[in-house]
């Protein structure tokens, strides 16, 4: 079966924020698939609107980029997220055209925004974003995500998150928790406690 992947851009006025940490697991993908040659994302963005803010998606494959769309972006409001446990053969450590199965434990979620997911007793991502805890002063990602999002990367490399293994019994010793992704960025949800936010 051939897979197709996913890039998600934030452009902002015409402009494509951090296109090097996109280009760069963009060509990631395709070195798995021996690929000749890359096209370069910031180029194809040319076309870009102008003004407002979009969500730009490419969806390629081993063989090029297959489509260049923008859509208007409004951020959806995360407040409560449901703790799920996924099957350990789950996979998503490309970003995935295709997300059935990600769409089949966003229903999971009953009356919260979102879900959570752990595997094997481990903490990893919800459906849409990375997600950081904070503890003492020091925000932590999980080492072992689903998916390495590109704001993720970047954060790291700044110095502003660190990893470390978080087991689904230890969630509640952190003291609140953001959603990364190139469209929100760093995301803190405010004014709640994890008891408030995971159930």
């Amino acid at each position: 079966m051939k897979h197709e992947f996913l890039e998600t851009i934030k452009v902002v006025d015409g402009k494509a924020l951090h296109i090097e940490y996109h280009q760069a697991r963009y060509e990631s993908v395709l070195d798995e698939f021996h690929a000749s040659k890359y096209h370069s994302l910031e180029k194809l963005l040319t076309d870009a609107p102008k003004e407002g803010l979009f969500r730009c998606r490419i969806v390629y494959a081993s063989e090029g980029v297959l489509c260049v769309s923008y859509h208007p972006y409004v951020k959806r409001s995360i407040e409560k997220i449901k703790l799920i446990e996924v099957p350990a053969a789950f996979e998503y450590a490309k970003k995935y055209a295709n997300r059935r199965e990600l769409d089949a434990f966003f229903e999971q979620r009953e009356h919260c925004d979102d879900v959570l997911m752990a595997q094997d007793g481990f903490v990893k991502d919800t459906t849409i974003a990375n997600i950081a805890l904070l503890r003492e002063g020091v925000w932590y990602t999980p080492k072992s995500p689903l998916l390495k999002g590109t704001t993720r990367q970047r954060l790291l490399d700044n110095g502003k998150i660190e990893e470390v293994q978080i087991k689904v019994d230890e969630l509640y010793e952190y003291e609140s928790l953001a959603l990364m992704n190139a469209m929100v960025d760093f995301d803190i949800i405010q004014n709640k406690s994890i008891e408030d936010i995971v159930c």
